[in-house]
Order: structure tokens, then C-alpha cells, then sequence
């Protein structure tokens, strides 16, 4: 009975507070909520834990089973992406890179700030865990200073996703790579977008949640393309076994996209 009242009030309070409220009370959240998972069914590469089940997450339109972790928050993009770093990357190894981390990510930020061989700035437009505060259409960093950028799920609630594609291409060295994940619905051709469709409960019903003005489509390697990328796939059914990907619970068929500049 406790068990299902803290579910209900964990489900509320996902789908109704502000980002940054959330991010404060989520410190809070992570010291009891493991304690009530405690198991080896489910297991996070990121905090090496393991668990009975993960947390449910998503919203009533895409809401998902058994999927966030409950000591880091970590979702299935967030394995997939620990688990290329650590095994097809040189994220952990190579000496000097300078990183910038764009709407950062509770599970990764303490554990990227306290890596010696990155030179690692975080920014975002409100996060109050950023270092730095800007419009992601506008920059205010100098061309081509980073080796490697982070901009997860952030392209499908900006106005001009072209532009701020653009915006991380020009802050790049030549011969970084960025990593930009992003909802996608592998159903779908063609991204889809309706400006007329504003309020919460339609966006919600149509682009996956309240504050998403577009869903993107299988054609979203071309959107990272035109803002002067290339594009390799890394597709974790090619890398990882059906027990891990369970064991993960890391989203079957899901593409992760290294964006690089040449």
C-alpha cells in the first residue's frame, strides 16, 4: 500500500513540476527511493547498481515501464550513451578534451566534473545546475573550441533546430563530435511539426509531451546534416546481446548518432 502511494505521488509530481523544481527534489528522492527496489534483475552501468525494477517514467502518452534508475535517474538513452563512451569512445582516456555539456544530465554531471582529463563547461537556458546560461540559437562562445558536445533531448523544444545545430557546429574543432539525442518515432518518415498545435494537452497528444513542438522521424541523421555534420549510426542491436539490453533495459532498436565535424 505505501509502495503504490509513493508511486502515485512520484507520477504526479513528474508530469506537473518545472524542470528545475524537479532537478532540486530529485536529490532528495535518490537516497530512498533505491531502498525500495532492492534487487539484481535490473542493473545501471552508470551508478553500478542493480535493482528489483527500475522507476516507470514518460508521460500518459509515452509513458514507459520499468525504464529510470532509481539511485541516478538514468533512462535508456542515458545507458546507451555511458556505454558507447566507455566502450567505443575515447571519452575517459584521451587527455585535454574540451567538452561542453549542454543541458546537462544529473547522472552524468558529477562524474564528468571529476574526470582529470576533460576541460568540461555546462551550460543551459534555466538549468540551475549549468555553469553558464544562454539561448542555444545563439552561443556566446568562440568557434571552434570543443572537442566533444552533449545536447540531449533538447532539439525538439527549440524554435529553429537547424540553427542551434548550426550554433554546436560552429563551437567545434574540426574532427569533434557531438552527440544530440533526441525522442524519436522510428514509425515516422518525416519529422513531424504543426505550428498551429500550442497548447500542453496537444502537444502532449501529438509530439510525445507537453513543452515538444516537433517529433522527429527516421529523417532526423539528415536534420544534423544540414547544419554541416556527418552522421554515423551506432545501433546498440548490433553491439549488445539480448540479455544485456534487458539487463540494461536499454530501448530495443534504438540509433544513437555521432554528429561529426570534418
Amino acid at each position: 500500500m505505501y509502495l503504490c502511494q509513493v508511486k502515485k505521488l512520484y507520477k504526479y509530481l513528474l508530469n506537473t513540476l518545472p524542470r528545475p523544481l524537479l532537478i532540486r527534489l530529485s536529490y532528495v528522492f535518490k537516497f530512498f527511493a533505491p531502498m525500495l527496489y532492492k534487487g539484481n534483475k535490473v542493473a545501471c552501468p552508470v551508478c553500478e547498481r542493480s535493482f528489483s525494477k527500475f522507476l516507470s517514467y514518460g508521460s500518459n502518452v509515452a509513458h514507459r515501464e520499468n525504464v529510470l534508475c532509481p539511485y541516478d535517474l538514468t533512462l535508456e538513452r542515458h545507458r546507451l550513451m555511458w556505454l558507447y563512451l566507455k566502450k567505443e569512445s575515447n571519452f575517459f582516456t584521451a587527455e585535454g578534451l574540451k567538452v561542453l555539456h549542454i543541458a546537462p544530465e544529473q547522472c552524468f554531471l558529477p562524474l564528468f566534473k571529476k574526470q582529470s582529463n576533460l576541460a568540461y563547461l555546462t551550460g543551459d537556458l534555466e538549468s540551475p545546475i549549468a555553469d553558464i546560461h544562454f539561448d542555444l540559437h545563439e552561443i556566446p562562445l568562440e568557434d571552434n573550441r570543443f572537442d566533444v558536445v552533449f545536447c540531449n533531448h533538447v532539439m525538439e523544444h527549440v524554435k529553429d533546430p537547424i540553427q542551434c545545430m548550426r550554433e554546436i557546429y560552429r563551437v567545434m574543432n574540426n574532427g569533434g563530435w557531438a552527440i544530440m539525442q533526441v525522442p524519436q518515432d522510428f514509425n515516422r518518415t518525416e519529422t513531424y511539426e504543426d505550428a498551429s498545435i500550442t497548447s500542453p494537452e496537444d502537444r502532449e497528444k501529438h509530439f510525445w509531451q507537453k513543452d515538444h513542438v516537433r517529433l522527429f522521424g527516421k529523417d532526423y541523421p539528415q536534420w544534423l546534416e544540414k547544419a554541416g555534420f556527418k552522421v554515423t549510426e551506432f545501433n546498440l542491436n548490433n553491439h549488445f546481446s539480448i540479455e544485456e539490453i534487458e539487463r540494461y533495459r536499454l530501448m530495443k532498436g534504438e540509433v544513437l548518432y555521432i554528429a561529426h565535424k570534418n
